[in-house]
């Protein structure tokens, strides 16, 4: 692998979708092409505009070809989905938008047949946040679906299938929150037996696995190698983490942000999960159970900060901790620790300035993060991935309410995370870290009053 200096990584997140072009030789993002990810509104019900995304891919790959060069490929995506293929080369259904409440038509017969959290470590989410109920339901709404399906695979491994016409599944979206995977005995959960499906199952792959080489119609359309191997890749939160697996010492902690903000506990406290506040067990890159918090720390971030600046002042952190000024959970209330709450402000919106209420809102997602940290078991160390590593107010709310030191990584996340899967020889540590371990006095006891207002 030593001769391969750029793969090219199909990040495909809830909220937008990129190509990621890493060079090798010293673990860098070179090219980085995005557009948004689009949900269509049906019919037959709200589902990923895949043909846009793949229309995206191929001409990126073109594009990085061209400029750069590429000379392999890996995919990570966001969880929670999978694809249906029928047995003519295609979809047998849209892929269905996890964030539809139309499985929630059938809860009740699904709660009959799901297995517990103690077998799959998975909680029951709403809507279609458990794969299992995305399946169950569109096999029982739709029986033309369920005969013209002949094998399901997770969502990352579909762009594979799509590049090299090979069908697999992989533990990592499995294994997240889906009740189709029981990650203690690492085999499919009973539900797949019971209701028919293990025969639709695609083989099991590693993460690291090539797949195979691109289609020879890919190859002419893109101008890559038709040699250009393609890599079974992973969820993009175990993306993130396997950096830190191969080179910190447990314990420590290792939190997502994006859309999520997931908090994957390595080596922590043994702890009691308990799924109604979003906890569960992930299943990370070389298939071992992980202990994980969510809640939709990005998106509640969008909504909460629309239309000011990503900007504040010592003043403006001053004020806010003087004035006692929180947002208290929950932004969004179908998912996290504080489910089914209603987010309340402890002082007059209007009365902050933008720099203030960018404050508050930094320390209201540090705080949520601290909560699901705690309720994982973890220790140590916690390390930020993605866009959350910039914003220094969060960082320093999150040491302060934890007591311990965090680290903001600036140079892995989600993408070099699966670059690293397709040269394990290669990897290294990330030199571009920042450790928080001091912070504002008056943090401690602002911490302390928000998770005592919270538990009201």
């Amino acid at each position: 692998m030593k001769d391969k200096k750029h793969v090219a990584v199909i990040d495909i997140g809830k909220t937008n979708a990129k190509l990621v072009l890493v060079d090798m030789f010293d673990l860098r993002e070179v090219a980085v092409l995005s557009q948004p990810n689009p949900v269509l509104p049906g019919p037959p019900y709200p589902h990923y505009d895949t043909d846009s995304l793949w229309q995206f891919i191929v001409g990126s790959l073109k594009d990085l070809q061209r400029d750069l060069g590429v000379d392999a490929i890996t995919i990570t995506t966001h969880g929670a989905s999978g694809a249906l293929l029928d047995g003519e080369g295609g979809l047998a259904t849209p892929v269905l938008d996890y964030e539809y409440d139309g499985p929630d038509e059938i809860k009740g017969e699904y709660e009959v047949v799901r297995p517990g959290f103690a077998e799959t470590g998975s909680p029951r989410l709403p809507g279609g946040l458990n794969l299992g109920a995305q399946l169950f339901w569109q096999f029982r709404t739709f029986p033309e679906i369920r005969s013209r399906t002949r094998t399901i695979v997770t969502y990352p491994q579909y762009w594979g299938w799509r590049l090299t016409g090979v069908a697999v599944n992989e533990v990592t979206s499995l294994g997240c929150h889906t009740d189709l995977w029981c990650p203690q005995e690492r085999r499919f959960s009973s539900m797949v037996e019971h209701e028919g499906w293990l025969s639709l199952m695609a083989p099991l792959r590693k993460a690291s696995d090539i797949l195979g080489p691109i289609k020879g119609s890919i190859a002419e359309q893109t101008g890559l190698d038709p040699a250009t191997a393609v890599y079974c890749g992973l969820h993009d939160s175990n993306a993130s983490l396997v950096p830190h697996l191969v080179f910190r010492k447990a314990p420590f902690s290792v939190v997502s942000t994006g859309t999520w903000v997931i908090s994957m506990a390595i080596g922590g406290r043994r702890v009691p999960l308990d799924p109604g506040r979003d906890l569960l067990i992930n299943v990370n890159a070389f298939g071992d159970p992980v202990p994980s918090a969510r809640f939709m720390g990005g998106r509640e971030f969008e909504r909460l900060s629309e239309g000011i600046l990503p900007e504040f002042t010592e003043e403006d952190v001053e004020e806010v901790l003087q004035r006692g000024a929180m947002l208290l959970p929950a932004v969004e209330m179908r998912s996290g620790p504080f489910q089914g709450r209603q987010m309340r402000w402890t002082v007059e919106l209007s009365s902050l300035t933008d720099g203030q209420r960018f404050v508050a809102i930094s320390f209201y997602l540090a705080l949520m993060t601290s909560v699901g940290l705690e309720l994982a078991g973890a220790e140590g160390s916690t390390v930020i991935e993605g866009p959350f590593v910039a914003n220094q107010a969060y960082l320093e709310m999150l040491a302060a309410a934890t007591g311990r030191a965090v680290c903001g990584v600036v140079g892995t996340g989600t993408s070099i995370g699966a670059s690293l899967l397709t040269a394990a020889d290669s990897i290294k540590p990330s030199n571009d870290e920042t450790w928080v371990d001091q912070f504002h006095s008056a943090m401690e006891p602002y911490s302390r009053n928000w998770h005592a207002r919270a538990s009201e």
